[in-house]
């Protein structure tokens, strides 16, 4: 059985990788640009939507704000792409928000920027996925009903790549990544020369204007403006995952923050003067960017490709979250805020635990809102705003410290972004609040506290567990229980094992049927070994509760200082058989596993091949073995 697992793991995801091999894992500026990017640039295919529904009160009006909004944006993530080229600069290592923030603003500011980074990677994968099964419906009404299946199958399927190593994953979303970047930049030159050229376009047409329904203009533009800056997911990434890069690691991390940004921008603006000039509105059966396509492309093959294309990005822009969300996860596993598990790389260089996690929870998030990329969209985008302010907090902290060449203007560059961060993420609070941000501004705070009582834990049992070495090692009274149901191999051996280990070796049975006792303790009588046998009543035919309650007695009367089970078991030589047998072992495991000064062990009798005892002696003289011990 061993083997078919072993064999089955090596085809879905590769032969194991030595450490060495982790240089020739690193990411080159292009494979990094479809790893580490596709978050931010798969944000237009919903960014420009959620400012349009945001706009919804105010009817066809909503199309005369949203190139603006759009545009204001586009400056915004100028000014934080510049600063996070500063970190990577300056954090070469991998200056993600959780770094920074500790380093300059304390541990509490660093928990803070953990927290809302591990809430916002989450949603990046849900609303990704969704967002892309959405492009899917979009063309094909059909998969409606198959939204939330669909969706965990996505991200079920983009755990399994990533788990095969970053090179690997980097390799399968190139080509989607690329195919996506070149179908929008014809989308967007076609359309601009459809609408300011030939003029062929037929505009789709607006739905019907609706009142401001008591909204203030004020708060709706605002609202619009928090929505559309969910095109700013991601931007944060590629400064994180610098230690992801070739050498030159800051460099490349640089030009490619560069590209993201540069895309990024032309895609959005692109997306919302189209989205103006043709009349686009929102619809819950039909994305912006479908109604787009539509209208450049006609219902031709180039509009099924650019559906299938955002599909594509879509569910891999998720992969952001899963290269960021592992490695984060390991950092605060390093500083003892998260299980220890989560700094493991797996056999192929990846950190398995905090991939599958990811999914688990992503897939959890799918279900329990139903696959909608609208009711997630109001969660998403406060957690990074919060990350951007610290981050950029931070590293103002950091120029006044270094003072290195240029520093003053770096420190206003990096507070002039904090402080528009922070502004934004004020925005991002208020006017999202009632539409699900609550559960962010909760959530984050929860994050925290289970943050900071995992530490507390590792400091209690780092400080219990130490051992200086100084005291002397006490000699103990030492008894061996082996828990006995018959006269048989396994019995034998596990007897012998039981003798090196202690001169006070007892045989328990426990007495469930009366006549198979009595059989046991005639033949135990004729076997003659020397190891005297205890036989314990068991009135409710439990079989462990008079083990453990022998073992308090042996506890209570200071009879011995330390006990130890030894536990024969059965292992067939098919996977199948295992069923035809009890788990007696794992069960006295189980009852023992919080009792101090008591171990238990088993030794496994491995039916149908060979074992040294075994070859040591002939057939049938296993069981006349004499073990002559002075109890």
């Amino acid at each position: 059985m061993a083997n078919v697992f072993t064999a089955l793991k090596r085809v879905i995801f590769g032969r194991p990788l030595p450490s060495d091999r982790l240089e020739h894992e690193r990411l080159n500026k292009k494979t990094a640009l479809a790893v580490l990017s596709s978050d931010a640039i798969s944000s237009v295919a919903y960014a420009t939507e959620q400012t349009l529904f945001a706009l919804a009160p105010l009817g066809a009006l909503a199309l005369s704000y949203v190139v603006p909004i759009s545009a204001v944006i586009v400056g915004l993530l100028a000014l934080v792409a510049l600063s996070y080229r500063q970190t990577v600069f300056a954090y070469p290592g991998g200056g993600g928000s959780y770094t920074v923030a500790t380093d300059n603003l304390g541990v509490p500011a660093g928990l803070v920027a953990a927290a809302a980074l591990l809430t916002d990677y989450v949603l990046t994968v849900a609303v990704s996925i969704s967002s892309g099964i959405a492009a899917m419906t979009s063309a094909y009404p059909a998969l409606v009903p198959h939204t939330v299946a669909l969706c965990a199958g996505a991200i079920l399927l983009l755990m399994l790549v990533n788990l095969r190593g970053v090179r690997e994953s980097g390799i399968a979303f190139s080509v989607p990544t690329y195919v996506f970047i070149a179908l929008m930049l014809a989308l967007i030159a076609a359309g601009i020369v459809k609408v300011w050229v030939s003029g062929t376009t037929t505009p789709v047409a607006p739905a019907p204007s609706a009142a401001l329904a008591g909204f203030p203009l004020t708060f709706l533009l605002f609202r619009a403006f928090a929505e559309g800056c969910v095109a700013m997911t991601g931007t944060e990434a590629v400064s994180n995952g610098v230690g992801a890069f070739r050498q030159p690691s800051a460099r490349n991390a640089a030009v490619t923050l560069g590209w993201m940004a540069a895309i990024l921008a032309t895609f959005f603006l692109g997306t919302s003067v189209l989205a103006k000039h043709l009349a686009i509105t929102p619809r819950a059966t039909e994305t912006v960017l479908s109604q787009l396509g539509r209208a450049v492309f006609g219902r031709g093959a180039l509009y099924y490709v650019l559906q299938y294309a955002t599909f594509a990005i879509l569910v891999l822009a998720a992969n952001t979250a899963f290269a960021d969300f592992p490695r984060l996860a390991s950092l605060l596993a390093r500083d003892s805020y998260m299980p220890r598990q989560f700094a493991a790389r797996g056999d192929r260089l990846a950190f398995s635990n905090g991939i599958i996690a990811l999914a688990v929870v992503a897939v959890l998030l799918v279900w329990a809102f139903a696959g909608d990329t609208s009711a997630l969209i109001p969660l998403y985008a406060i957690g990074v705003f919060v990350c951007f302010t610290l981050s950029q907090a931070g590293m103002v902290v950091h120029w006044f410290r270094a003072r290195s060449p240029g520093w003053q203007w770096k420190a206003a560059l990096n507070g002039v972004g904090a402080l528009a961060t922070a502004i934004v993420s004020v925005i991002q609070v208020v006017t999202k609040f009632v539409h699900g941000a609550w559960i962010v501004v909760l959530l984050i705070p929860l994050i925290i506290w289970m943050l900071v009582r995992v530490r507390n834990h590792y400091t209690r049992y780092d400080r219990e567990n130490a051992f200086t070495g100084h005291a002397p090692l006490m000699f103990m009274h030492h008894i061996v229980l082996v828990p006995v149901s018959g006269v048989t191999k396994a019995t034998a051996g596990a007897l012998v094992y039981a003798t090196t280990i202690s001169p006070d070796v007892r045989a328990i049975h426990v007495n469930v049927d009366p006549d198979a006792s009595a059989r046991l303790e005639r033949r135990w009588a004729e076997w003659d070994i020397g190891v005297h046998l205890v036989v314990l009543p068991s009135p409710y035919r439990s079989v462990l509760r008079p083990l453990v309650n022998y073992v308090a007695g042996l506890e209570s009367r200071r009879e011995a200082d330390l006990i130890t089970v030894v536990v024969p078991e059965v292992v067939p030589h098919r996977w199948w058989q295992h069923l035809l047998h009890n788990k007696s072992a794992l069960f006295i495991r189980t009852a023992f596993l919080l009792k101090a000064n008591v171990v238990v062990t088993t030794v496994p009798y491995l039916v149908g091949r060979a074992t040294r005892i075994r070859d040591m002696m002939h057939r049938d003289e296993l069981l006349e073995l004499e073990v002559k011990v002075d109890t």
